[in-house]
């Protein structure tokens, strides 16, 4: 079966929409296949977060919701590690610079949506894909799980591979994207997203978690699902959760005028606190466990080094450069 590979910047506490965009479905492939890669994303990160104690703390969050979220961080097959641990990836993209025109990395989305405010961008969040890219071919993974507004990003991972297999060899696997088309809506009805501040966090305690479900956007005091089901943000996240019985029950009871927006936000709040008790449960154990995340961290960097070292050896002998030698350059000066 194909190797996949995800991963996810620790800039803040996952949201639903990436649980069910992402890491659910993402743990779900895992189970299937020879091969799992999922790291955080720490040296992509430091393109905003330059504070020390913040990284860490967001890189032991993103941690906990993976392994709270069933990630089976025991199996050989599977690696959960952290970015920065594994320095082959930052040596890779060097040479994946070398490789990519600098005309073509202006028209990526993360440099071109920002490109108005050139004061505020560093060369780290310019070189942002070749980064990405660099994560994805040192593991030779196969399959990349994302939701299309990453899409461009395997673009140019694979144009890199092609342009670097054309003039080194065949040295990388070009990577296929899995796209998650499902659109999770924020408590606005735009695209629940971390920027907008329109999240809901299954994670934060009861009272805090409630305010977030309450604060959803209403359209009407009674819905008509029959029309307009679907434009309502509860009622579309309710179906996206609840079975079909819960489902159909809602929306008799919207039909029949007896159910509106507070009694469906109620009836949300209670799924989400029902169906996520357990990683609710789980990712308070782990966040209070640090040293438990860090030996899993650190034995998903050992399996995922294994990796990155033979990548790592097969470019470099590809461009030429000494490997595997066991005398010191230095000594072959004197």
């Amino acid at each position: 079966m194909a190797r996949i590979l995800t991963g996810i910047q620790s800039t803040g506490k996952p949201h639903l929409g990436n649980l069910l965009g992402v890491i659910l479905p993402s743990i779900e492939f895992a189970k299937y296949i020879n091969g799992s890669f999922f790291f955080i994303a720490d040296l992509h990160s430091l393109t905003h977060i330059k504070d020390p104690k913040i990284l860490k703390n967001f890189t032991y969050i993103v941690a906990s919701v993976w392994l709270s979220c069933g990630l089976d961080s025991v199996s050989d097959r599977v690696a959960l590690y952290r970015q920065s641990d594994i320095l082959e990836v930052t040596e890779l993209a060097w040479y994946l610079n070398c490789f990519y025109p600098y005309i073509r990395l202006k028209l990526a989305h993360s440099f071109k949506d920002k490109s108005f405010y050139l004061d505020d961008i560093n060369t780290g969040l310019f070189a942002y894909p070749i980064l990405m890219a660099s994560d994805i071919l040192l593991y030779d993974a196969e399959k990349i799980p994302l939701g299309r507004d990453q899409l461009q990003h395997i673009e140019i991972t694979r144009e890199l591979a092609k342009r670097f297999n054309r003039e080194m060899g065949d040295i990388f696997i070009l990577p296929e994207p899995i796209v998650n088309e499902l659109c999770v809506p924020g408590t606005d009805g735009k695209k629940m997203s971390k920027s907008r501040g329109n999240v809901i966090d299954i994670f934060l305690s009861d009272m805090d978690l409630q305010k977030q479900v309450m604060a959803i956007k209403s359209y009407n005091s009674k819905l008509n699902t029959t029309k307009n089901g679907d434009r309502d943000i509860v009622y579309y996240l309710y179906k996206l959760l609840a079975s079909k019985k819960k489902v159909y029950e809602m929306k008799d009871r919207y039909l029949e005028g007896s159910f509106g927006n507070l009694q469906a936000k109620e009836a949300l709040y209670n799924l989400l606190l029902d169906g996520f008790s357990i990683e609710r449960e789980s990712f308070a154990f782990f966040i209070h466990n640090p040293s438990i995340i860090d030996r899993i961290l650190a034995k998903g960097a050992f399996k995922a080094s294994k990796t990155a070292k033979n990548t790592i050896g097969r470019i470099r002998k590809a461009l030429g450069f000494v490997t595997g030698s066991t005398t010191s350059p230095c000594l072959l000066l004197l």
